[in-house]
C-alpha cells in the first residue's frame, strides 16, 4: 500500500519504488530476527537497524537511504492514522559524501560522438547509437528519460523536445543541429523498421529507440553497455564514462561557456538550485588544476620535461 501511495501521490519513477521496496525488505527481515513488529518499533529500533547496517560495511549513501524509506515509510503511516507517532522522524542522517562528478573534456566528447558514429554491426544500428549520443549530450537527460522518449515527442524535426521528468515533470531543452540531424537520420530509419514490424502484423512501438525488451525500448543496462563499448573505440579511459558522465558534460560544457546556472537548472530537471551548483565546484576545480599543471611558478609544472629537455 505505501509503494502504491508513492507511485500515485508523487509520480515516484519505478526505480525509485523498487529501491524503496528493496531496502524496506532488508528493515522488515531485520525486525523479523529482532523478534520486532512494525507496529512495536521505536526511535531506539530504528537507530539500531542504523547500527547494524553501519556494522555490514554499507557505504553512506545506502545507510542514508535505507533511513530515507524507513522515514517516508512511518510518515505514511502517521498520516494514515496507522500511528500515532513517527518514529524516525528526528533520527539524522549518516550524511554523504559527494564527490565531484567525473569530467569529460569537449575533445573527450567529440571522440565519443564520432566513435558512435561507426559503432554496430549495421547501418540502423550506428545510427541509433549517433542518435543517442547525441540527444544525451545535447540535452543533458537522464538515462532513463533517453531510452524511454516517446517517438511522438520527436516529430518534425523540432527546435525544442519536451522531456518528461522525475515526478511527471515536464521540462523543454533545445536540440543542436546536430542532434536534429542525427534524429531526422535515426527516425527514418526507425520508421522503415517499424513498416516492417506492421507488415507482419506485429504491434507498432511508441518509444523513438524501440526494443524487444519488457520494457519495449532499450534498456539503461544495454546502453550502459554500448557507451563503454564506443568509449573503448573513442580512446577515453572507460571508468570515466557512463550515461550520467555525459550528462555532467553538457552542465559543465555549458557553465564554461557562460550559460546561466538557472537556466542549466531548468534543461537539467533539478528540483534545487543547490543540485545545479556542484557544477560551479567542478570548474573551480578544473581551473585548479590547470593552473597546477601549467603555471610556470606552479610546483607540477616545475616537474614537467620541456619540449626541449
Amino acid at each position: 500500500m505505501f509503494l502504491e501511495a508513492q507511485a500515485a501521490e508523487l509520480g515516484a519513477a519505478t526505480n525509485t519504488l523498487l529501491a524503496y521496496g528493496r531496502d524496506l525488505k532488508d528493515f522488515d527481515e531485520w525486525l523479523a530476527r529482532q523478534s520486532r513488529t512494525f507496529d512495536e518499533v521505536q526511535r531506539a529500533d530504528v537507530e539500531a537497524y542504523l547500527i547494524f547496517c553501519d556494522a555490514q560495511g554499507l557505504a553512506k549513501s545506502t545507510r542514508a537511504r535505507r533511513l530515507s524509506a524507513v522515514k517516508q515509510l512511518y510518515r505514511f503511516a502517521f498520516e494514515e492514522g496507522l500511528r500515532t507517532d513517527n518514529p524516525a522522524i528526528q533520527i539524522s542522517g549518516p550524511g554523504h559524501t559527494k564527490g565531484l562528478p567525473k569530467i569529460l573534456s569537449i575533445e573527450e566528447v567529440d571522440r565519443l560522438l564520432s566513435a558512435s558514429r561507426s559503432a554496430g554491426r549495421t547501418e540502423t544500428d550506428r545510427q541509433r547509437n549517433t542518435c543517442l549520443m547525441e540527444l544525451l549530450y545535447a540535452t543533458g537527460m537522464r538515462v532513463s528519460e533517453l531510452v524511454g522518449l516517446p517517438v511522438s515527442a520527436t516529430r518534425g524535426d523540432p527546435r525544442l523536445l519536451l522531456i518528461m521528468g522525475k515526478g511527471g515533470k515536464e521540462r523543454m531543452v533545445p536540440l543542436s543541429p546536430d542532434a536534429r540531424s542525427a534524429l531526422a537520420l535515426w527516425i527514418t530509419l526507425r520508421d522503415a523498421s517499424e513498416a516492417a514490424r506492421a507488415a507482419k502484423k506485429l504491434p507498432a512501438s511508441k518509444f523513438l529507440f524501440p526494443s524487444r525488451s519488457k520494457e519495449g525500448h532499450l534498456t539503461r543496462h544495454r546502453f550502459y553497455l554500448l557507451i563503454k563499448e564506443i568509449s573503448v573505440a573513442a580512446g577515453v579511459d572507460p571508468s570515466k564514462v557512463t550515461p550520467h558522465t555525459l550528462r555532467h558534460a553538457f552542465a559543465t560544457h555549458l557553465l564554461a561557456g557562460g550559460a546561466d546556472l538557472r537556466a542549466i537548472q531548468t534543461m537539467l530537471g533539478h528540483a534545487d538550485i543547490a543540485t545545479t551548483e556542484i557544477y560551479t565546484h567542478v570548474l573551480e576545480a578544473r581551473l585548479s588544476e590547470l593552473v597546477l599543471d601549467h603555471h610556470p611558478l606552479s610546483e607540477t609544472a616545475k616537474r614537467k620535461p620541456s619540449n626541449g629537455a
